[in-house]
């Protein structure tokens, strides 16, 4: 048994391991940094190419496969010049996170500021019967929508969300969106949602809040100009006439990370835990 268990523990078998490891990670990191981006047209029309490709040598297309090739060839090429801006976006994502950091108590008190703000804004504009569109960024990437916006890139505090919705200012048309605790952008067209479970009396605002809910896992908030009711929107999800109560504990649990002590990441631990065994090893 011995035996048996230093073969399947050779570098061999943990070179293999690490190598599907990281190939997991990059490929998840990858689909959730183009999640809501033109990105996503960009891998469908990959498949269709890949599939026609594989088709042309299975039934012995010969023309249609070096078509095929060609296209693949030059494909790099394009890529490279037509998703510039997605590239570099991700690349300067890439080094900001970092594949080894972890979860540190200053972004939760970030996180939980941010919360603490946006009521501020909400119970403000609610009394008074503003409308507002909030939009917060999670994993999913919404740069589409932000590139529909006026840049901001400020810090988010209740007065400025306040009075970016004041009516007839140039701000107060659309949403603003927030993406790592600042206001990347105010007055960004949202995508509608076309279902029929929504509710006629609602409007626009809410139509937007559920359509990005639709294709991102955006956490939105919405303040009714009608009524000053509260809604949020999130994976689908309408709750609507939240109380404050009740917005503020979907907010935190969709928003802020748990407390915990040396909280890892899955990459982090793996390697650290690699480490260690060799480490006992060494001993023996």
């Amino acid at each position: 048994m011995t035996q048996i268990f230093e073969s399947l523990w050779s570098w061999s078998t943990l070179a293999d391991l690490v190598d599907i490891l990281v190939v997991w990670y990059a490929v998840y990191r990858l689909i959730m940094l183009v999640r809501g981006t033109k990105a996503v047209q960009l891998f469908r029309g990959i498949l269709v190419i890949a599939v026609i490709r594989i088709l042309a040598w299975y039934l012995g297309l010969k023309t249609v496969g070096w078509i095929v090739d060609q296209v693949i060839g030059w494909a790099v090429i394009a890529i490279v010049i037509i998703f510039q801006p997605e590239i570099r976006r991700g690349l300067e994502h890439l080094g900001r996170s970092g594949l080894f950091n972890r979860s540190s108590s200053n972004a939760r008190e970030q996180q939980l500021r941010m919360v603490d703000e946006i009521d501020k804004a909400v119970q403000y504009m609610s009394k008074r019967r503003i409308g507002a569109l909030i939009t917060i960024q999670r994993n999913t990437g919404l740069e589409d929508y932000i590139e529909t916006g006026i840049k901001m890139d400020a810090e988010i505090t209740g007065a400025l969300l306040i009075n970016t919705f004041i009516p007839n200012t140039p701000l107060h048309d659309g949403a603003v969106i927030i993406r790592e605790n600042r206001i990347a952008v105010a007055a960004a067209y949202l995508p509608l949602s076309e279902s029929s479970a929504i509710p006629k009396s609602l409007g626009t605002r809410h139509r937007a809040a559920v359509g990005i809910s639709e294709v991102t896992d955006a956490v939105t908030v919405v303040v009714s100009e009608e009524t000053g009711g509260v809604t949020l929107t999130c994976n689908n999800n309408l709750m609507i006439d939240m109380t404050r109560d009740d917005y503020l504990k979907f907010l935190t649990a969709q928003l802020v990370p748990e407390e915990e002590e040396d909280k890892h990441k899955p990459v982090q631990e793996f390697f650290l835990g690699l480490i260690a065994g060799f480490g006992k090893k060494g001993g023996k």
